[in-house]
């Protein structure tokens, strides 16, 4: 995980998605290869301690703006942002279909709520 600014963030989103603006939170998910090259699809191994799943990028100035013009804390905003791009890592979707948002904002929610994270925190 990256906390950043602004300005870091910009520049990341341009070279990697050729979005020449900030953004919140960035995900990138760890890719497989074959012999080839070729990415492929793979299980996580869930045999070790941990599980590298990809990268986050969390803009700290823009989480902090969003904190207040949400009216709650910059813990909540952070921790909401953690999971969001976490899910995204997982494999959740909230752009390819209303079903697939619900059920993302869904476990966003449920996530939040299980560690006291609240919307009125």
């Amino acid at each position: 995980m990256t906390i950043c600014d602004d300005e870091e963030i910009r520049l990341i989103n341009k070279e990697q998605r050729d979005i020449d603006k900030p953004t919140d939170v960035l995900s990138f998910p760890m890719l497989f290869f074959d012999e080839n090259g070729d990415i492929i699809d793979s299980d996580y191994d869930m045999d070790g301690d941990f599980v590298i799943l990809g990268d986050i990028v969390i803009s700290a100035q823009r989480a902090k703006a969003q904190a207040e013009e949400y009216c709650h804390s910059f813990k909540r905003e952070m921790a909401f942002l953690t999971v969001h791009s976490m899910l995204h890592l997982l494999g959740y979707d909230h752009v390819t279909s209303e079903e697939d948002e619900k059920v993302m904002f869904g476990k966003q929610e449920e996530i939040l709520n299980k560690i006291g994270i609240t919307r009125g925190e």
